[in-house]
C-alpha cells in the first residue's frame, strides 16, 4: 500500500476544491494538488490523494481486489474483508477517526443522503452498486463502522456456474427445467450464499421471447438476455421526501407488460402485491429471500405479509396457489456456496404450506426425494423434459 500524502497538502487541497462552483472531478484535484505543492509531486500521489478526496481512500484496493465480497471497517486500525467466504484482517489502516469518519459521510452525502448527529447511521448504494452501512460514534462504539457489500457484475449463466462454481450439471439442468415450466421459485438463504447470483443465472434462461422486468432494492442483478427492464427503489433523500418503495415498483411493473415479473429479494409487505402478480397470470416469476432452511421459508413469509396486515391462513392459501418450488442454498465452513436442496411447496390438511424435499444436495452426489415424482409430474405436465437427476439416484 502506498504512503499516505502529506495530511496539511491534502486539507488545502479540499479547501481550493471547496471554492469552486461545480462538484470536483478527478481533473480539478489533479489541478488542485499541482498547484498547492510546494514540490514535484510522484504519479501514485496524486492517484492517492484523487481516491482520499474522490473515492474511496484506503479502501480502494479493497473494492478492486475480484475476491473480496464484503468490507467490514470497525474503526480507523481495524478492516476486515470477507475473502473468498473467510474474514480477514487486512493491513489497511486509518491516520484516524476523523478520517474514518470524513470518508463514511462523504459517501453517504454523494448518494443524496445524511449522515451526522441527528442521523448516526444510513445505508446508501454507491455508484457502482455496492451497498454501504455505515453508523457514527457515539451509536457505534470504539469509532466509525462502515459495512460495504461489493456489487461484482459478474454475468453467468447456468453453463457458466457449472464450470466455474461447482453448480453440478445435472442441478443446472434441473434448474433450466424449472425456468422453462414457468414454476414460480423463491430462492433462499442465508447472506452472501449466493441467492442473487443464481437468480441472475436462472433469468439468462429465460427464453429470448420473454420480457424481464425486475425490481431491485439496489440494482445487482444482471441476466444474460436481450429484455430486460430494470427497476430500483428510492430511499428518501434529506429532507425526507421522494421515497419510491419496492411495494410502489412492483404495482408499476404489472402495468409494464412483463413475461416474468422478478422481485430481487423479498423483505417485507411487497410479499402481498407479489402474490397479487402470481395470481394474474405472471408465472414463471422469480424472487429470493432471507432463510436458514427450506423449511423456514413459509414461516418467514408468512411473517413478512403480516407486516401487510394478511392473517396467516391467508398468507398459506396465496403461498400455495402461487409458489411451487424453493430453491435453498447454504454456504459450507469453507466458504463454499453451493444448492442444498429443492423443495417443492405442498399444503397439509390445514391447508399450511409446507416444503417437501425433491432432490437433496448436500451428500457428494443429489438424491432424489419424496417429492422428485411429483416435481416430475409437474414439469411434465407443462410439457417440458425431465432432467435425469430427477429421474433416478446419481
Amino acid at each position: 500500500m502506498s504512503p499516505a500524502p502529506d495530511g496539511d497538502l491534502v486539507t488545502r487541497v479540499r479547501r481550493r476544491l471547496a471554492t469552486g462552483e461545480a462538484p470536483p472531478g478527478a481533473r480539478e484535484v489533479a489541478d488542485a494538488w499541482r498547484v498547492e505543492a510546494a514540490a514535484g509531486v510522484g504519479v501514485q500521489d496524486l492517484r492517492t490523494v484523487t481516491s482520499e478526496l474522490l473515492g474511496a481512500g484506503p479502501l480502494e484496493p479493497l473494492l478492486a481486489d475480484p475476491e473480496v465480497d464484503d468490507i467490514l471497517v470497525n474503526g480507523p486500525d481495524q478492516v476486515w474483508v470477507d475473502r473468498r467466504g473467510q474474514l480477514v484482517r487486512t493491513s489497511v489502516r486509518f491516520a484516524d477517526e476523523a478520517t474514518v469518519r470524513r470518508l463514511a459521510v462523504r459517501l453517504i452525502a454523494a448518494t443524496g443522503r445524511r449522515l451526522d448527529a441527528a442521523a448516526p447511521y444510513a445505508d446508501a448504494t454507491l455508484p457502482d452498486g455496492s451497498r454501504l452501512h455505515a453508523v457514527l460514534p457515539p451509536v457505534a462504539i470504539g469509532g466509525t463502522c462502515l459495512s460495504i457489500r461489493v456489487l461484482r457484475r459478474r454475468r453467468f449463466d447456468l453453463d457458466g456456474l457449472v464450470g466455474g462454481s461447482g453448480l453440478p450439471s445435472g442441478m443446472a439442468d434441473l434448474l433450466r427445467s424449472l425456468v422453462f415450466a414457468r414454476l414460480a421459485a423463491v430462492i433462499s438463504g442465508g447472506t452472501g450464499t449466493g441467492k442473487t447470483t443464481l437468480l441472475g443465472a436462472m433469468l439468462s434462461a429465460v427464453p429470448v421471447g420473454q420480457r424481464l422486468v425486475l425490481v431491485e432494492d439496489a440494482a445487482e442483478l444482471a441476466p444474460v438476455h436481450p429484455h430486460v427492464v430494470r427497476l430500483q427503489a428510492r430511499p428518501p433523500n434529506v429532507e425526507g421526501a421522494g421515497t419510491v418503495t419496492l411495494r410502489d415498483l412492483v404495482r408499476q411493473a404489472l402495468r409494464m407488460r412483463p413475461d416474468r415479473l422478478v422481485l430481487g429479494e423479498v423483505r417485507g409487505a411487497e410479499i402481498v402485491d407479489l402474490f397479487a402478480a402470481l395470481n394474474t397470470g405472471h408465472d414463471g416469476s422469480l424472487t429470493t429471500l432471507h432463510a436458514n432452511s427450506a423449511a423456514d421459508v413459509p414461516p418467514r413469509i408468512e411473517a413478512l405479509a403480516a407486516l401487510a396486515g394478511l392473517p396467516r391462513a391467508a398468507a398459506h392459501s396465496q403461498l400455495a396457489a402461487t409458489v411451487r418450488v424453493v430453491v435453498h442454498l447454504r454456504r459450507t465452513a469453507d466458504g463454499r456456496r453451493q444448492i442444498g436442496e429443492i423443495a417443492l411447496l405442498v399444503p397439509d390438511r390445514e391447508g399450511f404450506v409446507r416444503p417437501v424435499t425433491a432432490l437433496d444436495a448436500l451428500g457428494s452426489r443429489p438424491a432424489r426425494g419424496p417429492a422428485a415424482r411429483e416435481l416430475a409430474q409437474l414439469l411434465t405436465d407443462r410439457g417440458v423434459d425431465v432432467p435425469e437427476v430427477l429421474v433416478a439416484d446419481q
